[in-house]
């Protein structure tokens, strides 16, 4: 396994983290939606200027995952009004944990889950909760296995396409 390190994201990495967030996106969608939907999300969801406001609110935190100091995903955790559907000061959204798909395997995805649990019990929440849409089996089967539950849905738009996410909880306490 090679050497992964963990560490949090400044407002000055905005270009990295707009190339990792495009990249990891697209890798793990691109095949289920279509490509004008895709790229309209791209290019709205990702901007400089988005991204940009989203590292500076301090209801909100980045990471990066690198494997021998190559940037090969990104974690990006809510609290409070930050947090997109529940905004409940006594939970945690883990908005989004995505990884390289060369990288698929290699235990990135939980080592940034790690942190994200590790970042709950900092803040003494009482629970974690996120937003998975509902064909990505992969990852539903990963935080089914983690202890999330299923408690809701809530519609995405990707372009024009109406999708739905599982919203998920795992109580911490």
């Amino acid at each position: 396994m090679q050497d992964i390190e963990i560490k949090k994201i400044a407002v000055a990495d905005v270009e990295l983290l707009q190339i990792i967030a495009k990249k990891t996106f697209s890798e793990a969608f691109s095949d289920r939606n279509s490509a004008e939907n895709m790229q309209q999300y791209l290019n709205e969801g990702f901007t400089t200027e988005k991204l940009s406001a989203e590292l500076k609110n301090p209801d909100s935190a980045f990471y990066f995952a690198k494997a021998n100091g190559e940037v090969v995903g990104y974690l990006k955790l809510n609290f409070g009004e930050a947090q997109t559907d529940l905004k409940d000061p006594k939970a945690l959204e883990i908005e989004r944990i995505y990884v390289v798909k060369d990288f698929y395997g290699k235990k990135i995805g939980h080592l940034l889950y790690r942190k994200a649990l590790e970042i709950a019990n900092k803040k003494s929440v009482e629970y974690i909760w996120l937003g998975v849409w509902e064909h990505n089996l992969r990852a539903i089967s990963f935080y089914q296995k983690n202890g999330f539950v299923e408690f809701d849905t809530h519609a995405f738009w990707l372009g024009d396409d109406k999708q739905t996410d599982k919203l998920m909880k795992l109580k911490l306490f």
